[in-house]
């Protein structure tokens, strides 16, 4: 008879834990994907075309701050920016940041450094509300200075029936071991 009155007690409390969860989970609302963006220039998201070069244009431009506000209302809020890395044992990393992480990280190389980056040429895989971009770029000191650097950003791009987001971009840079593979350069 004891083991009866545990074991009833014991599935009782199941049964609340459970229901306590279930109905905990019930109130707790989803998290919006929009929720903690800021809100973006109409012009800025209204195409592929407009997101792609508002990315490059708001990180362009003389040594000094940016429009941190306009890069923010680009992205959801929990996307990524990667960088790969080659190591100088030979071997590669890869950092990857929020928004916030990049603002911190690239801001202060902003402020004290020119830097003009521009798409030489895209391609573009979209199925539904998504879209892949290969993004291939130069970066400069000054719009009309020989590039210090070249690369690609492979953009993930989500389109909420209004507006387009950027959800990550990862990208990795030219290097000796690593040429632009020629369907990248030209169109």
């Amino acid at each position: 008879m004891r083991f009866r009155k545990l074991a009833v007690a014991f599935l009782a409390m199941l049964i609340f834990a459970s229901y306590s969860k279930t109905t905990a989970q019930e109130k707790t609302p989803e998290k919006s994907a929009t929720a903690a963006t800021p809100t973006a220039n109409p012009k800025d998201v209204e195409s592929m075309d407009a997101i792609i070069a508002a990315l490059y244009n708001v990180i362009s431009g003389p040594a000094g701050e940016r429009d941190w506000n306009r890069l923010r209302s680009l992205f959801l809020p929990d996307a990524r920016l990667t960088a790969v890395h080659k190591k100088s044992d030979g071997s590669f990393s890869a950092t990857s940041v929020t928004v916030e992480g990049y603002i911190e990280r690239a801001g202060k190389y902003f402020r004290e450094k020119p830097f003009y980056e521009s798409e030489l040429l895209r391609r573009v895989e979209k199925f539904g509300q998504e879209a892949h971009v290969f993004s291939t770029y130069e970066s400069r000191e000054a719009p009309d200075a020989k590039p210090f650097t070249r690369g690609i950003n492979s953009i993930q791009l989500f389109n909420d029936g209004k507006r387009w987001y950027c959800v990550s971009i990862f990208w990795d840079e030219e290097r000796a071991d690593n040429p632009l593979p020629a369907k990248y350069q030209t169109k």
